[in-house]
């Protein structure tokens, strides 16, 4: 079977994992130029900021994500140093930044007031349900909250209240969200995953990093269990990501290196892929040798 006869819907599957998006953009670099197409986008956390890009109108959605990835900066999606974090702290109980900034990105880069329905492909957003702690798939309605709860990483974002329901980052229980495309009816799996195991953070050496450090930790296995039981189902064309580097998840400095590297990596596992039926096409947590 050839990448072209994949079963329909296929659907680009977007982890989480903070700065470390930007390797979904050369994922997505490579996955395009082996005649990937997708007929609907599912992502987590970071993962569904960037499949809101691809699910948009047009033919360029790969350059505008690479061009935003391009002049993302650490001010901009988490604004103020540690004495604003202090505060901020003081202020909400709960969390280090407010979301302000990030709602700033969501407003320029997808349009404000933007909503599911104006995408051109189908999108679903994955959040956590704080009251039953169980996975939440947005699908429909204004943008901006659907995103702004499925980044709510619990210590660095607020919790979003969204239809009478509170919500934080899908990556607490979906942060590579397989089951929830299935649901969607995909048929194959294409599977961007930033955060997979091989990519430890560096040691962390502020507050934020130490609360990064701890959710990025609990959540990169998930992937491993998981991935098995969707390629019992469909086909999972999982990409690998590079060797793993030593950064932490607020570093927005690397994003160039980062995707030049995932873009190599995901390309030489595409090359001569060869996929037959059910299966797990590519292994999460190992980079290619």
């Amino acid at each position: 079977m050839t990448m072209a006869e994949l079963p329909r819907p296929l659907a680009f599957v977007l982890g989480g994992g903070g700065s470390l998006g930007a390797m979904q953009v050369g994922m997505l670099r490579a996955v395009t130029e082996a005649g990937y197409r997708p007929d609907l986008v599912v992502g987590t956390s970071v993962g569904s900021l960037n499949s809101a890009v691809l699910a948009l109108k047009g033919d360029d959605q790969a350059e505008r994500l690479e061009r935003i990835w391009t002049r993302m900066t650490r001010h901009e999606a988490f604004p103020g140093g540690v004495f604003s974090q202090v505060r901020t702290l003081r202020h909400s109980g709960t969390n280090l930044f407010p979301n302000t900034g990030l709602a700033a990105i969501v407003d320029e880069y997808l349009g404000e007031g933007t909503t599911f329905e104006d995408l051109a492909l189908p999108l679903g957003v994955v959040t956590t349900d704080v009251e039953t702690a169980e996975p939440r798939l947005i699908r429909s309605g204004e943008l901006r909250p659907a995103l702004l709860a499925s980044c709510a990483i619990p210590g660095i974002y607020p919790p979003v209240e969204h239809e009478g329901r509170l919500l934080y980052d899908g990556g607490l229980v979906a942060n590579v969200p397989m089951r929830q495309a299935i649901s969607m009816g995909a048929k194959s799996l294409v599977v961007l995953d930033c955060a997979f195991p091989g990519q430890l953070p560096a040691r962390p050496q502020t507050l934020a990093e130490v609360v990064m450090f701890t959710a990025m930790i609990s959540m990169r296995n998930q992937a491993v269990l998981e991935a098995p039981l969707a390629a019992a189902e469909v086909p999972v064309v999982y990409l690998p990501g590079p060797p793993p580097v030593r950064v932490s998840p607020l570093d927005f400095r690397r994003t160039g290196e980062f995707t030049a590297l995932a873009y190599e990596s995901a390309k030489k596992h595409l090359d001569g892929l060869s996929v037959n039926g059910p299966g797990l096409y590519g292994v999460p947590g190992l980079a290619t040798p």
